[in-house]
């Protein structure tokens, strides 16, 4: 045995004394020269109001130069192929570990991505069906419904040595279904609803949005392609004239002396509007795709979107397709009873995927469920996956709100989860405002004090327990607690929902209260959503507020995305004398040389790009003669420059008085955005703010039932209170209510709940409770019911 002589401690190793990640001078978006020390290996936790600058710290400085310096390590041929990323607005970011990023961005909407193409799930399922599946039908291309059959035949001239030309044939198996082209459904097109065929293709026959009479491309094409008569009435056509125009192939074409391509109104349709994601698309053109095409499962496949061959391969009586509509913790328990030592890593590798899903809370969901139906939350859980066995140590992990979307009952289980990864020698950081997770937090980062211009300074750094007691706006509600509302207003009347069976729901029969505020709760999986916004029928006067993104360019503002601008222009128009167009930084009145984009944009290929404010509008996007006309002293591009507060006082009165302007910036306001400036573009918003603005434009509506999803997303504690005091003002106005939501406060503040569960998947889908608030405490029936009476402490 070696004996050691040197019993004092040796000096602590240069390499131990890189223990934090500093950040010096930070001033992306809204920050205000942010100097902090993070401690690495640790669990920080950054809170702050809504808007004050959080996101602007975690994502866009540190992790997005974390991610730059990486990119930056491969050579210039492969950076050419990466996202070019520009260095954050920051002096110095010293210590930074490899960032991994699990943000709340919607998994893509493709209608053909599943959760399990979009994890690794069902190409092991695939590979383990092509070894073990009888009967044999290839490889695993044959199980994907994403891969067509391709055969192919021809001879083919191989230039080595002697030119030789050899007769080649070439197969590949897919398992995609031929009817629906691995989609599940099928669409038929209501015809009457693409044109008026008793009128001819020149009196404007279609009724397609965005076909007009002069556009060539569109109605031009059928009018002047020769195939038809663009003055006959379209029920006066042919049979060949009706074939032509349905549903010809697509044929050249010369047009006003242009070569163009004619095509079948049917297949053009198809491509232009079916094949992208419904919910993507633009609100006049999603009413258009719902009332024009109906979707029915498709007849062949019976939605498994898998060709027959591929279906009839079995596994223990189990195919491939059964496999993937079971709910993943069945599915965990079938792939753990398969004993074949021929596949056991793969088996091993799938057994530790399914059991994650389970593990991190969605254990309910079926690997065939599209992607684009998960929420935010549920989307940000199934990205969580890949990392949770990952051998990888020292890596900083940044979370956005990972409790989105939780149940209380398990907000617990997910801060497990993030210990876990700090117990394994990671840094992770979180950009939380739920109380139960900031609790766990080794340190935590204040961020304010207020929002926007408002924010974006350190206002504490420190513990749990310094937070508490620091006195910033996080630390006096971090105990805050709604108390159950002592009365509760009375029904005017109700919404029969009866047998309800969308997803999991089990015959439902339920009233919803109408008048009042109704809010509708259970744990993730439980059927909410499936009853609130598949049940409810949504005739007129159902307005929906739902989570999905809202889609928005850098040109795209508040003053756009509201429709605010329009009034505004027309105001300038009229005192000026002028044309409105000429007030519009995307049309005539843009700065030519930066297009209206207020920057110059430099491509310099694998690097960045460079953004430098162009010289001739000095950023400000409009040409130098339109900022001459002023109304109420002010031009343009200062109306743009202003908060709504701001905004709300200088349309209000004197001479640049105008009401419709008022009116959109009072429910801006109301909304709690008063502190966002009009021409702020809608990619710096936050994930709280994009949700309250498409709020706001809601409100508009003519709508006496408002239905809301989660509207406390992105909401500091500080927020929520100003939340429930617009709900009640909606109720007060004679409006309905409906929300789904996990937040207690707004729990506790609700006149009707509304319980789904008891569990998830096909462990829920009951009602378990309806009653007041005050009822589901006393009763403590139910998991809500036990957590919210721990909430309101009784």
């Amino acid at each position: 045995m070696a004996t050691r002589t040197n019993t004092q401690s040796p000096a602590p190793h240069t390499a131990d004394s890189h223990g934090l990640i500093r950040v010096h001078g930070a001033r992306e978006n809204n920050l205000k020269d942010v100097s902090i020390e993070i401690p690495k290996r640790r669990l920080t936790v950054f809170t702050g109001v809504s808007g004050s600058g959080k996101s602007s710290l975690v994502f866009d400085t540190i992790a997005a130069e974390s991610q730059r310096l990486i990119n930056e390590t491969y050579s210039a041929f492969v950076q050419g192929f990466m996202p070019t990323l520009a260095r954050p607005e920051v002096d110095v970011l010293d210590g930074l570990t490899t960032a991994i990023i699990v943000d709340q961005q919607r998994m893509g909407a493709d209608p053909r991505s599943t959760v399990g193409t979009a994890t690794d799930a069902n190409a092991m399922l695939r590979i383990l069906f092509s070894r073990l599946g009888k009967p044999h039908i290839g490889p695993p291309s044959a199980y994907s419904f994403n891969t067509a059959s391709v055969r192919a035949s021809g001879a083919i001239t191989v230039e080595r040595g002697a030119k030789k030309t050899v007769k080649a044939t070439f197969n590949r198996t897919g398992g995609m279904c031929t009817r629906c082209e691995g989609r599940g459904s099928v669409s038929d097109i209501d015809l009457t609803q693409l044109y008026d065929d008793s009128k001819s293709i020149a009196e404007g026959a279609f009724t397609i949005p965005g076909w007009k009479s002069d556009n060539v491309w569109t109605v031009g094409i059928y009018a002047q392609s020769g195939f038809l008569d663009p003055n006959k009435p379209i029920r006066m056509f042919t049979k060949k004239e009706m074939q032509d125009f349905l549903y010809r192939e697509p044929t050249k074409v010369k047009v006003n002396g242009v070569n163009l391509t004619y095509e079948g109104l049917i297949p053009k349709i198809q491509k232009s509007f079916l094949s992208k994601d419904k919910e993507a698309m633009q609100p006049h053109i999603r009413a258009f795709v719902e009332r024009a095409v109906t979707f029915t499962t498709c007849p062949e496949c019976e939605g498994t979107r898998l060709s027959e061959g591929a279906r009839s391969s079995k596994i223990k009586q189990i195919s491939i397709a059964d496999a993937c509509a079971m709910e993943i913790r069945d599915l965990a328990e079938w792939v753990r009873g398969l004993k074949e030592p021929s596949v056991a890593p793969l088996l091993t590798a799938l057994q530790h995927t399914l059991d994650s899903f389970v593990e991190i809370g969605l254990g309910y969901l079926a690997l065939d469920r599209p992607a684009g139906t998960l929420s935010g939350g549920e989307a940000q859980r199934v990205k969580m996956i890949r990392h949770l066995g990952s051998s990888l140590t020292d890596v900083t992990y940044v979370f956005d709100e990972p409790t989105i979307g939780l149940h209380p009952h398990d907000i617990q289980r997910m801060n497990d989860l993030l210990l876990r990864l700090r117990d394994k020698g990671n840094t992770v950081l979180v950009v939380e405002h739920k109380p139960e997770t900031i609790a766990i937090a080794d340190h935590v980062v204040d961020l304010g004090p207020g929002a926007g211009t408002e924010g974006g300074t350190v206002c504490f750094e420190g513990t749990v327990e310094g937070l508490r007691a620091g006195g910033t706006v996080t630390g006096r509600h971090l105990d805050d607690r709604a108390a159950v509302k002592e009365t509760v207003r009375k029904p005017t009347g109700t919404l029969e929902i009866r047998g309800a069976t969308a997803n999991n729901l089990r015959e439902v029969d339920v009233d919803i209260p109408l008048g009042v505020l109704t809010v509708v709760t259970g744990v993730a999986g439980s059927g909410k959503s499936s009853l609130v916004h598949g049940s409810i029928p949504a005739g007129e006067g159902v307005v929906s507020v739902d989570q999905s993104a809202i889609k928005g360019s850098r040109r795209s503002n508040p003053a756009t995305y509201t429709g605010l601008l329009d009034p505004i222009r027309k105001a300038f128009a009229k005192v000026n004398g002028v044309k409105p167009a000429l007030f519009s930084a995307n049309s005539e009145g843009a700065c030519p040389t930066c297009n209206g984009a207020g920057v110059i944009y430099t491509d310099l290929a694998m690097m960045a790009g460079v953004a430098s404010p162009c010289e001739d509008c000095e950023g400000k996007r409009f040409e130098a003669s339109v900022l001459e006309y002023h109304l109420g002293g002010r031009d343009i591009s200062e109306v743009l420059a202003m908060s709504v507060t701001e905004a709300e006082e200088f349309f209000g009165a004197g001479e640049a008085r105008t009401p419709a302007a008022h009116k959109i910036l009072e429910r801006l306001a109301d909304v709690g955005l008063g502190y966002l400036t009009l021409g702020q573009p809608l990619t710096t918003l936050s994930g709280g703010e994009r949700q309250r603005l498409k709020l706001a434009t809601h409100m508009s509506e003519k709508g006496g039932v408002y239905v809301l999803d989660e509207p406390t997303t992105g909401l500091h504690l500080a927020d929520v209170e100003h939340l429930l005091g617009l709900l009640d003002r909606i109720v007060d106005s004679g409006k309905s209510v409906i929300v789904i939501e996990h937040h207690q406060a707004v729990m506790a503040h609700a006149d009707w709940i509304i319980d789904l569960g008891p569990g998830a998947g096909h462990d829920g889908g009951r009602l378990v409770f309806e009653g007041t608030p005050a009822e589901l405490v006393a009763a403590r029936s139910t998991l809500t019911g036990e957590h919210l009476a721990a909430y309101v402490g009784t």
